[in-house]
């Protein structure tokens, strides 16, 4: 899990980039400077009727995005395909959390994990159980656990106060952000002192018994910029009803009437977010915390409903990024370094199945009393650390060619894992293993013996990058790029990419693209162990992807502008959680090939001054290679419209 190379340009400083366009309208050529600071006139290769330079008014409908190599640039000349969010776009859409977002964006659908209802993030079908495929940052830097490989199982939702913009790829992008931009990548930015009024605050409240409020202030008129965000909410869930859960499932099989269901889907949960930016021209500092308390159960943690279950969460992530601009006239550097902080605590036990539940033994016999009149519990708890440190540079001492060329450093580390329960494994005389049988002395602490469900590990990684960005004609670009990974537990991997974009006519620009992508197993997919939920596979091999991209757009007037693309993309190794009937644990495996094809189509409208319309449509199939199964879990069509 890699940091973004580069970030967007910091306090008062212009955002960085270097731009060419020898046709107006034609071509926007936009290079990051590695955070670095540069003013149009230092631009290399533009002159003044750049595209970058035009105005909001000539500009119209398009947007600018960061995300696909760094530089701010037109959405249509980007280095692949972009969907960019703003916080205007986030206010007309009523959005109150990220989720609801997210689900805006053609391609990518947020599914709900039975665990605390935790999101699934699915770009274009590909989707497992906890689906790690995707990478989510929080100002270029990676928000991932080491656990699971995604944010949190009490991740708990992201309210919106403090975010500015969302920008997101649809398709790989380990070529820039490392080994887990899988299938896409979603990058949140928050707010800074210019984008904060000089102080605002506010109140909410809504159905379920929802509440919350925030305050925010800016102010540049300081040496040091700044900018704060707090937010609070509350709410009890929505109430859906669950018919039938596992539980129903093991009472069939045992005569047992242990099963809560039909029930209520449980959703409540307390958060507190705080974001923090200071900065001047050269440098910037962020501080940004997430609590997340009282969180429930969703549909359970092993698909049984356990209305009682609590957890907890805190997240902190800080980071410093120092811009050494104007070393030279042809080089610009930067230097990042960050921290993360996740834990994942139990408030009030985790009630696996519930009180009443029984154990099914052998040849489908079970005890005539149940094991466990309070129910089977397991409190899983851990904390873990991060820390990255990155240095990027760009050179622009070649004529038509910027090269970037960065390096960095990763450390991770699960610590403190604590594990209490009230069950384990009994072996039988002839070694047969029966799992989930009651403990002798009940509820007791396991986390210092081999019965904790998942031992005390970290990981290290080193990378390598280069990119070239090459105007070799007056209407094509060439946008090349290679990163070397090298991780502490799983070796190394290369992956290129390739973007040549092609500015069609004046207002049409057309886009192919290639990516390869790499994902290494998640902690969790390793090595998780004596847990009736998912178990680990230490001989998992990392995951790969290919993808191959079409796309093409056209700006017909200020207040009009669609897009279009097609994909095709080719999985190796896909890993995913499958049933282990000896132990009825779903088990980590390399479960074969995969591929997926699809298209994807963006509109947007401003019929007046006080009104734009805007909508997509996507279809995808993703389907087992070896036997053309549909993976199933995303919807093959997708349609969205908003006024």
């Amino acid at each position: 899990m890699i940091k973004k190379p580069v970030t967007p340009s910091v306090g008062r400083t212009p955002s960085p980039f270097v731009s060419f366009s020898p046709i107006p309208g034609l071509l926007a050529f936009s290079i990051a400077l590695a955070s670095g600071s540069v003013l149009a006139n230092d631009d290399p290769f533009g002159g003044e009727d750049s595209l970058w330079d035009m105005s909001p008014e000539e500009l119209g409908e398009m947007r600018v995005t960061s995300i696909s190599s760094g530089s701010e640039t037109p959405t249509d000349k980007a280095a692949s395909m972009v969907t960019v969010i703003t916080s205007d776009d986030i206010e007309a859409m009523g959005a109150r959390d990220l989720d609801e977002v997210l689900e805006t964006v053609p391609g990518l659908h947020v599914g709900r994990n039975p665990i605390a209802n935790m999101p699934k993030y699915n770009f274009r079908g590909i989707t497992s159980t906890y689906t790690p495929q995707a990478l989510t940052l929080i100002n270029g830097i990676p928000v991932s656990s080491l656990y699971l490989g995604h944010p949190s199982l009490v991740w708990g939702g992201m309210p919106l106060k403090a975010v500015e913009k969302v920008e997101v790829i649809r398709g790989p992008g380990s070529a820039l952000y490392g080994a887990d931009a899988f299938a896409g990548v979603i990058n949140i930015t928050t707010k800074g002192a210019k984008d904060i009024p000089k102080g605002t605050v506010g109140i909410t409240a809504g159905s379920f018994d929802s509440k919350g409020g925030w305050v925010s202030y800016g102010n540049r008129e300081t040496a040091i910029d700044v900018g704060f965000t707090l937010e609070y909410n509350e709410t009890n869930g929505y109430d859906e009803t669950v018919k039938a859960d596992a539980q129903s499932l093991l009472d069939t099989i045992t005569g047992t009437s242990a099963s809560i269901a039909p029930g209520s889907i449980n959703t409540g949960k307390e958060m507190i977010d705080m974001r923090l930016e200071l900065g001047q021209e050269e440098w910037v500092f962020r501080l940004g915390y997430q609590g997340r308390d009282n969180v429930e159960a969703g549909a359970g943690v092993a698909s049984a409903l356990s209305p009682s279950s609590r957890f907890s969460s805190d997240r902190i992530n800080t980071d410093f990024t120092y811009n050494f601009n104007n070393l030279s006239p042809d080089w610009n550097v930067s230097a990042r370094a960050s921290y993360y902080y996740n834990d994942q605590q139990v408030e009030k036990n985790n009630i696996l199945f519930p009180a009443g539940t029984n154990t099914v033994f052998p040849l489908g016999t079970f005890p005539a009393e149940p094991l466990f009149p309070d129910g089977a519990i397991g409190n899983p708890e851990f904390r873990e650390e991060q820390a990255r440190f990155n240095l990027d540079s760009q050179f622009t001492g070649f004529d038509n060619h910027i090269v970037r060329v960065g390096a960095g450093y990763f450390w991770g580390d699960i610590y403190e894992v604590t594990e209490q329960k009230n069950f384990g494994d009994t072996v039988l005389p002839d070694g047969t293993v029966l799992p989930l049988t009651p403990r002798p002395g009940g509820l007791e602490e396991v986390g210092d013996t081999a019965e904790a469900f998942l031992p005390e590990k970290d990981r290290t990684n080193t990378s390598l990058y280069i990119q070239d960005e090459w105007l070799f004609a007056d209407n094509w670009a060439l946008t090349t790029g290679i990163r070397y990974d090298d991780y502490s537990d799983f070796g190394d991997t290369v992956n290129p990419r390739a973007a040549l974009v092609w500015a069609t006519t004046d207002s049409i620009t057309t886009k192919f693209l290639y990516g390869r992508a790499f994902r290494a197993p998640s902690i969790a997919e390793l090595f998780v162990t004596s847990n009736p939920v998912t178990l680990g596979n230490p001989d998992l091999d990392p995951e790969t992807i290919d993808t191959y991209e079409i796309g093409f757009s056209q700006q017909l007037s200020r207040e009009l502008l669609y897009s279009a693309n097609i994909f095709y993309y080719e999985i190796d190794d896909f890993i995913s959680f499958v049933l282990d009937t000896s132990s009825g644990a779903q088990q980590a495996q390399n479960v074969g090939q995969r591929k997926g094809r699809g298209f994807e189509y963006e509109i947007s409208y401003k019929a007046t001054q006080s009104l734009k319309l805007l909508g997509n449509y996507a279809y995808q199939k993703a389907t087992n290679k070896e036997n053309s199964k549909d993976i199933g879990e995303t919807p093959n069509n997708t349609v969205y419209a908003r006024a």
